[in-house]
């Protein structure tokens, strides 16, 4: 399906021409067919030859209803402008064309309409010169009359050619559907209806407004019940779940957990014709079928920070216009960043616009990265930013390059400072660097880590060990000296403590590899254990406690941990009665 919106001055024949396309009038309000004016937004569709299914939105040209046209417009791919041949250039083809400009249309026609009335030549050469200067350049011009039908054989082969060009959109894309309309069916509930620009909507899935979850019970495209609508389509959804019977013109529906909801945006504006002064602290912001109050904080040039009242999802590249409420002036605005960094210190909006100033509005993986140093990988997804697999990532986080380096040597450094404040420590743990560094997790403080720096059990510690403090080298020694004639003569607590061989000390000892320490706190020379399995397996197999600590010249305060020690490192087996074989 291709689905196309009207654009145009009013009274210039939108309706009649859709009509005399699709058989189908778009007015749908009595009150429309009363006064010849299209007031809301209307719908009609047909079978294009050479096109396939062909849905058109028809917009009013009333300057009153400027905000009912953009919402038609915003989420549609291709626009039909309609202007008549027996009057000049309008203000509102023109305001019309300038929104069309804003939002990046680049596929559409013109049909000049009553063409039986006046020569069209004028109307076509005035159009496409004003075409010329917006996305819409090089559109194709087709005189036409919807009274005695000449030129619309010639309209629907146009039209056709034009809708072939038109790129396929990805039916595998995160859905975002701006309601344009909604309304109660009885028996069946709320119906919601709007332009699907891609991905699919599937009976039974799900979907997300800011007011809760919904679940979509059935799918039409004109007016056909279907299991399932691929973008671009025209779709009505009934819906039910949390805030169903809220939703209005302007709600976005969205794929659960693909979109970030946001009410703070930097873009980059353009003047459009006629608009030579930047927006005013309040605008309407008019993005999809939405139209919200939004405040303006400019940063530099053509670069603003947009505040809007209410969070959307919106996502790098999004297009969208800002209207003044006061003169109708336009601008247009791409999104730069959906979620930029606060602005709390003098100087920082205009570091922020120096951070932009190059940005042109396409995502870029490469871009991000440069400018945040440090993302999670699920923040670009939501923002509409691809990210390819040779990307420096970190558990759920994405590195810059350059970042990453300068945050290494940060790293380092902070490494040499603890080993210099806690010389005991051997390193430090991943999750205190995390919390020193200010980095994100410890993940990412492992990524940063680099030779002469490994990371070992959750720490970060020197390729090769440092040597331990002269003072824990004198205690070491004085202990080697007391277990000298007696291994497993292990000193008191007291003792130890006389020897300047605290907890942190014995730790730092451990591992080292210097001592064999365990519960009590027991202190050993390194391979006691060792030496104490030969001792052991010298005893008639199985042996007691009393028989280890005889054999071992020990008491039971060092040999009960020294034997649990040998069970949990698989060198004794423990029997249910308490005795012990050395294993073989």
């Amino acid at each position: 399906m291709h689905v196309v919106a009207t654009a145009g001055h009013v009274d210039h024949g939108k309706s009649t021409l859709v009509r005399a396309l699709t058989g189908t009038d778009p007015d749908r309000l009595a009150e429309e067919r009363r006064r010849g004016l299209t007031i809301e937004l209307g719908y009609a569709w047909t079978d294009l030859p050479g096109a396939g299914d062909v849905a058109f939105v028809d917009v009013p040209g009333h300057e009153r209803f400027l905000t009912t046209m953009l919402a038609g417009v915003g989420p549609v791919p291709v626009a039909l402008l309609v202007v008549a041949a027996d009057d000049p250039w309008m203000p509102q083809a023109a305001e019309h064309l300038a929104a069309l400009d804003a939002l990046g249309v680049r596929h559409g026609l013109v049909a000049v309409t009553r063409s039986d009335l006046a020569d069209p030549a004028a109307a076509g050469d005035r159009a496409r010169t004003e075409l010329a200067r917006t996305s819409l350049a090089g559109a194709p011009v087709v005189p036409v009359s919807a009274r005695t039908g000449a030129g619309i054989d010639t309209l629907r082969a146009t039209l056709a050619d034009v809708l072939a060009a038109v790129p396929a959109p990805d039916a595998s894309a995160d859905v975002r559907l701006w309601v344009d309309r909604q309304f109660t069916v009885k028996g069946s509930g709320t119906v919601v209806t709007g332009t699907l620009p891609a991905g699919t909507v599937r009976r039974g899935d799900l979907l997300e407004h800011a007011g809760g979850t919904l679940r979509v019970r059935g799918v039409q495209t004109l007016e056909r019940p279907v299991d399932e609508a691929h973008g671009t389509a025209r779709v009505a959804l009934n819906v039910s779940g949390d805030g169903a019977e809220a939703l209005h013109r302007g709600t976005p529906l969205v794929t659960p957990g693909a979109w970030l909801r946001t009410d703070t945006v930097d873009v980059r504006l353009r003047a459009l014709p006629g608009t030579d002064q930047p927006p005013p602290e309040r605008p309407l912001l008019h993005v999809g079928a939405a139209s919200l109050d939004v405040h303006a904080r400019p940063l530099a040039d053509d670069l603003v920070r947009l505040r809007l009242t209410e969070p959307l999802p919106l996502r790098v590249g999004d297009r969208a216009v800002l209207r003044d409420p006061g003169d109708r002036r336009l601008w247009g605005l791409v999104v730069l960043d959906p979620a930029p960094p606060a602005l709390r210190r003098r100087g920082d909006a205009r570091r922020r616009a120096a951070a932009l100033v190059d940005d042109d509005g396409r995502p870029s993986a490469t871009r991000e990265l440069a400018r945040r140093g440090v993302v999670e990988a699920d923040l670009l997804a939501r923002i509409g930013v691809p990210v390819t697999p040779d990307v420096l990532r970190a558990g759920r986080h994405l590195l810059d390059p350059g970042w990453a380096d300068r945050r290494a040597a940060d790293l380092t450094a902070a490494v040499a400072e603890s080993a210099r404040a806690t010389p005991l420590d051997r390193g430090i743990t991943l999750v205190a660097l995390a919390e020193r560094l200010g980095l994100p997790s410890p993940e990412v403080a492992a990524a940063l880590v680099r030779p002469p720096l490994r990371v070992v059990d959750g720490r970060v510690v020197p390729e090769e060990a440092p040597g331990l403090p002269a003072a824990l080298e004198d205690a070491l020694a004085a202990l080697a000296t007391e277990l000298d004639a007696e291994p497993f003569a292990a000193p008191t607590a007291g003792r130890l403590a006389e020897l300047g061989l605290g907890r942190r000390e014995l730790a730092a000892a451990a591992r080292a590899g210097r001592l064999l320490v365990l519960d009590g706190p027991v202190a050993l020379l390194a391979g006691a254990d060792a030496q104490a399995v030969e001792a052991l397996r010298a005893l008639p197999q199985p042996f007691t406690v009393s028989e280890a600590r005889v054999a071992l010249r020990s008491s039971r305060r060092v040999v009960l941990p020294l034997l649990d020690h040998l069970d949990r490192a698989g060198l004794t087996r423990r029997e249910p009665d308490d005795r012990r074989h050395v294993r073989d």
